[in-house]
């Protein structure tokens, strides 16, 4: 079947942009109406319908580049370049570069803008951007300890080859023994939702691994795909095994162009191998990978949105039920976990449950990947035992940068409510900080030093998913717009204002179809409630939606 999305991809790859006169020749090339391409191309961010610059740069605006010092450093790059009329240089939402902030992109090619001088040696095509690495100095698979399954590459899918010999239910069951939950925000128990799309009768049945992470201050997926990327595909393999699927699809962001490339040099490797294609290391099992780049959009992280835009259509969320698990794409059976999730389930698959609970401090479970970005010493991804306090998370990435002290931190990427300095005591696990007002979330940990502005820091967050909404839900469109103007308006929050934010959250909460909506203003009013005396207005107790 021809993809309309991956056609107009192609094409812009080709002429840099797309023209009426182009769009109007695929339409009639594939045979459909015009309309279907500009619907897709003025949806999707990463589609262009005017010809730019011969060299784009793309500079992040977001939580962690906005910290970094990022709308300097872009000014500075601006000036720089005033004179070099090939140069377009334009703001746009995160990268997934957190740890190299303030980052920017040069096509493919990531860089930080902290250095000019570097930045402007890549915009002249004059070296190749240094892919970040985590801080700590970890290299390569080695580095991963407990997360690594396998000695060596010539072992890899064993745990695939071993499952083959048993019963398919058997993969669930050992996934919930475990208490292995999803890894991307929802946190929904694994095995159960395994379990779930193995029993729908409906058939073909599909495996997507969700690579779409583009939140703020969110970047681990991406060092488990370039470091771990067989891990991934042979959890993908043992998850189709257990539902029924045949086909299975890692949905990545553009941005991601080398972590793209080596997920499709492990696809290949795995079909080498025998784990992909037909009769799997000679039994009656076929289940094979393809790779689909996302056109841009934070909205695709949700997984409906993510099955519309695959269905070539607008990704705007679908109402949910049913879920994906019962209709997903195309209308089948559809099992989504995030990279994370096929990665540990494939660790807990080869080790066994009781390896897994054993991980974890005492009294949890497991261990979980931590992007870690914001006002550190060394930001980038840590792999720690759940349990684990912030504050020894923050010890291991060398402590507050410059000797700051701490105002507040989002434990949970840019969707999690901000929690107070005290909140170093707390664990990383699930029910603790969504007892403590926040969320874990994806596991993406924004710390934020005193000198800063909590107002803006805020606002950046709000203003990122005022950019980001896809429109579809009304309230959520002109809410989250009409948040920010107020706010930026009155330069501050007066009593009155936090009365207005917290009604527009409780009716985005109620009314928006997908997170985004629902957590929209939850970021906002945490630093209104949490630090009064910052924002000028009494303390108070504003409504909080705990995502789930």
């Amino acid at each position: 079947m021809t993809s309309l999305v991956r056609e107009l991809l192609r094409l812009q790859e080709k002429e840099g942009w797309l023209s009426d006169e182009r769009l109007g020749e695929l339409a009639e090339r594939l045979g459909v109406p015009l309309h279907r391409l500009e619907s897709l191309s003025t949806f999707y961010t990463h589609f262009r319908r005017a010809p730019g610059r011969a060299v784009q740069v793309d500079v992040c605006r977001d939580l962690s580049c906005a910290l970094a010092g990022g709308r300097a450093a872009r000014a500075r790059l601006v000036a720089t370049l005033a004179d070099r009329d090939d140069v377009e240089v334009r703001e746009v939402s995160c990268l997934g570069r957190c740890d190299m902030a303030p980052a920017a992109a040069v096509g493919h090619r990531a860089v930080s803008i902290a250095d000019v001088d570097a930045a402007l040696e890549l915009i002249s095509g004059g070296a190749e951007s240094p892919q970040p690495r985590a801080s700590s100095g970890w290299e390569g698979a080695e580095g991963w300890g407990d997360a690594e399954v396998y000695a060596s590459p010539a072992a890899r899918y064993g745990t695939l080859r071993g499952a083959l010999d048993g019963p398919r239910n058997t993969l669930s069951q050992a996934l919930e023994e475990s208490g292995l939950r999803g890894m991307g925000g929802a946190a929904f128990p694994t095995g159960r939702k395994w379990s779930l799309v193995a029993a729908e009768s409906a058939t073909p049945r599909y495996v997507i691994c969700n690579a779409d992470e583009s939140e703020p201050g969110t970047f681990k997926d991406r060092e488990i795909l370039r470091d771990l990327p067989h891990l991934v595909v042979e959890g993908m393999a043992l998850a189709a095994y257990c539902v029924g699927a045949r086909h299975g699809v890692v949905f990545i962001r553009h941005e991601y162009e080398p972590e793209r490339r080596a997920v499709e040099a492990a696809i290949e490797e795995a079909r080498a191998a025998g784990a992909l294609g037909s009769r799997i290391f000679g039994s009656g099992f076929e289940f094979d990978v393809e790779v689909f780049v996302s056109p841009g959009g934070y909205i695709l992280g949700e997984e409906t949105a993510l099955l519309e835009c695959l269905e070539d259509r607008r990704g705007e969320p679908r109402n949910k039920p049913p879920f994906p698990g019962k209709r997903g794409l195309f209308g089948c059976p559809t099992l989504i976990n995030n990279v994370e999730t096929f990665a540990h389930a494939t660790a807990i698959l080869q080790h066994g449950p009781s390896w897994w609970r054993g991980l974890g401090k005492p009294g949890h479970a497991g261990h979980k990947f931590i992007s870690v970005s914001g006002d550190v010493a060394e930001p980038g991804v840590r792999l720690v035992p759940f349990g684990t306090t912030l504050g020894e998370l923050l010890a291991l990435c060398g402590g507050m940068r410059e000797g700051r002290a701490l105002a507040a931190v989002a434990p949970g990427g840019a969707s999690s409510n901000f929690l107070p300095p005290e909140s170093l005591e707390l664990a990383l696990d699930f029910e603790t900080l969504a007892e403590a007002g926040s969320m874990l979330g994806s596991g993406a940990v924004v710390f934020v030093g005193a000198d800063r502005d909590l107002l803006e820091v805020a606002l950046d967050v709000t203003r990122f998913f005022r950019n980001e909404s896809c429109g579809k839900c009304v309230p959520c469109r002109v809410g989250t717009e009409k948040a920010v103007a107020i706010v930026e308006r009155e330069g501050g929050v007066s009593a009155a204002t936090r009365s207005q934010l917290a009604t527009l959250h409780a009716t985005l909460a109620g009314t928006s179809i997908c997170g985004l909506g629902q957590v929209a203003l939850g970021p906002l009013l945490s630093i209104i409630e949490s630090f009064p005396d910052r924002v000028g207005v009494e303390p108070t107790r504003a409504p909080r939606t705990r995502r789930g």
